[in-house]
């Protein structure tokens, strides 16, 4: 069930044939019979990224909005490309691949490491195409930092940069059997 876009006015301006209420109300039946059937039915959704101004925020609220209702099970997302000269599309010049990337990054920030939407833009709407979240995040918060190793909760690892989910649990798990030495 592709969005596409993440407002209505993007939606009437780009797909008029879309409506996002009913798309959304379609992954909302999908889900209630997933639920009674009790069958592993996986849902996905793509949206469209640079055909319309709306910012990276606005995007990752509407799929954080999915996640958190269990309507998708994964987002995709798509730069846009402009396939034909139609002087209702737009037109751009280069396509928004590492918009893109970017948005793929932020998403497993909130989906796997506990990142809420809002940490992720400080005083932009749009992600810094020159740094991945989770280091911009680490910039933005110095006092968070440093965080002590030998006692930080695995939460607290993986929001430092270079520590991912399975070097967290390696690190809790050699802190049980053994002292980590501070030294370097």
């Amino acid at each position: 069930c592709n969005i596409e876009l993440p407002t209505s006015q993007s939606l009437k301006k780009i797909a008029p044939d879309k409506d996002l209420n009913s798309l959304i109300s379609t992954l909302e039946t999908i889900y209630r019979i997933k639920t009674e059937t009790e069958k592993p039915i996986s849902t996905s959704t793509q949206l469209i990224i640079g055909a319309t101004p709306d910012s990276d925020k606005t995007i990752l609220k509407l799929t954080t909005k999915l996640y958190k209702n269990n309507l998708v099970n994964r987002v995709y997302y798509s730069a846009y490309i402009p396939i034909n000269k139609d002087k209702d599309l737009p037109q751009i010049n280069v396509p928004p691949f590492m918009r893109e990337y970017r948005l793929y990054q932020a998403d497993f920030l909130i989906r796997f490491y506990g990142f809420d939407v809002d940490e992720l833009f400080q005083k932009n709407e749009n992600l810094n195409l020159n740094l991945d979240p989770k280091t911009n995040w680490a910039l933005s918060h110095p006092d968070f930092f440093p965080v002590e190793i030998t006692k930080a909760d695995y939460w607290e690892l993986i929001r430092i940069p270079g520590i991912g989910p399975s070097l967290a649990k390696k690190i809790i798990k050699i802190r049980k059997k053994e002292v980590i030495n501070e030294e370097v």
